[in-house]
């Protein structure tokens, strides 16, 4: 008998979130990704990325593309399934909206799609009714150890500072800048303006080359599933300072430098880190070591593997 996990799969999903889509599709599947003249949001494809396991697919033509298992993203993606009669998993990356623990899911009346959350606190904290849930954590692949903390400056990544101002905590980044300069990477960072310093979009790898000169990570969202930027930068072997909400409370052990809901505390431990490099690289090497136990891209992968294999099956 055919043994879960066993057989190569036709996977069909739609390129929504860069970071996650990276990892997913370096599994051991075959990639189906929509494209469209259109682009975003329905036919990105790779969009130039190398993803050799991955085939772009019209947008007109997915039944004829044979899919063994769908993996949703959106809502909007739910009437596309019952056309096509594929089996399907609905992957929910965010944080319960517009409230924190009595949003109901889009998916909450139905029984026949799996919702896979990405944390634990969002499969707590969402009501999914009688939809079956289960969870499959981050995994990203490893950056390496490049941290080499020579600026004495903190940094973030953040995509749209200025219009996510509060969900992503930008605004507490000013307070923390008061105790030593901070460099913020990512999609409209150039509208920040002092005493934050933006740097624009960087792609990797040079981004994380540019992340890990700078001596501590900060991270202050305030609700968001779990940060793929947080979770890089642990990899890159960098002492973070972490306002604690949502998922951050497990990812971040306390001696990979400081998780707190007090920006006071986060401010005096970003000073201490920046002033004190041999104990930041202590930090940021217990950082490293936590992400690669918790958050490697081969647990994410096998985790996957069952599932796509219980869902296909």
């Amino acid at each position: 008998m055919t043994q879960p996990g066993s057989r190569r799969l036709r996977v069909l999903l739609w390129h929504v979130h860069g970071s996650w889509t990276d990892a997913f599709v370096r599994g051991r599947h075959h990639y189906l990704l929509p494209v469209s003249p259109d682009g975003a949001p329905w036919g990105l494809g790779k969009a130039g990325r190398d993803w050799p396991s991955a085939t772009e697919v019209p947008l007109d033509r997915l039944a004829e593309a044979e899919p063994d298992v769908v993996v949703l993203q959106r809502p909007e993606e739910l009437d596309l399934v019952a056309r096509l009669r594929v089996p399907a998993v609905y992957v929910e990356h965010n944080a319960p909206r517009p409230y924190a623990a009595s949003s109901e899911h889009p998916l909450a009346g139905r029984s026949d799609i799996t919702v896979a959350h990405v944390t634990h606190f969002n499969e707590t904290m969402w009501d999914c009714g009688r939809a079956p849930t289960t969870v499959v954590p981050h995994g990203i692949p490893d950056p390496g150890a490049r941290y080499t903390g020579e600026l004495a400056a903190g940094v973030s990544m953040i995509n749209e500072p200025v219009r996510r101002r509060r969900v992503t905590g930008a605004d507490l980044l000013g307070t923390l800048a008061e105790a030593a300069p901070v460099d913020v990477f990512g999609m409209g960072t150039e509208e920040l303006g002092e005493p934050l310093r933006g740097r624009g979009d960087v792609p990797a790898p040079a981004l994380h080359d540019e992340i890990a000169r700078r001596r501590v990570y900060l991270h202050t969202a305030r609700w968001t599933s779990l940060g793929l930027s947080l979770l890089e930068a642990m990899h890159l072997a960098m002492p973070v300072v972490v306002f604690a909400a949502t998922e951050a409370v497990e990812a971040v052990p306390p001696d990979a430098g400081a998780l707190s809901t007090d920006v006071s505390v986060l401010a005096r431990r970003f000073r201490e880190l920046v002033h004190e490099p041999d104990f930041a690289a202590l930090a940021g090497k217990n950082a490293r070591e936590h992400a690669l136990k918790h958050y490697g891209l081969d647990a994410f992968l096998t985790a996957w593997d069952h599932l796509l294999a219980e869902t296909a099956r």
